[in-house]
């Protein structure tokens, strides 16, 4: 029976938005709903309520920074890793057309 009740669970796995997760969170920090029953109406085990309250609490200074340079440098520098990729993809294109066209040149004769 308790591997039925497993199953089900992992059948309704659900993806929860940001927005919804600090809807939830509020249901215990600001309503003073009790975290058994916040949980129970969610679906949710206490373990991930009690990860996204952690992940809530450790984020929660970039809500009030004044000048967002947090989130801000992060996409610049996510940018920037991509932009680094490509480069690096088109530096080895380059190097294998040299690297044949010497080849060619090469057995051409040409100097």
């Amino acid at each position: 029976m308790s591997n039925d009740k497993h199953d089900d669970k992992q059948d309704t796995r659900r993806d929860f938005s940001p927005e919804d997760k600090i809807k939830i969170l509020r249901l215990h920090l600001l309503e003073k709903q009790p975290i058994s029953e916040v949980c129970e109406q969610q679906q949710i085990t206490p373990t991930q309520f009690y990860q996204w309250q952690k992940t809530f609490f450790e984020n929660g200074a970039s809500a009030f920074a004044k000048d967002r340079t947090v989130r801000t440098s992060t996409l610049a520098e996510q940018k920037a890793a991509k932009l680094e990729e490509k480069l690096r993809r088109k530096d080895e294109v380059i190097a294998e057309i040299m690297a044949g066209h010497i080849l060619l040149k090469t057995e051409l004769g040409e100097s």
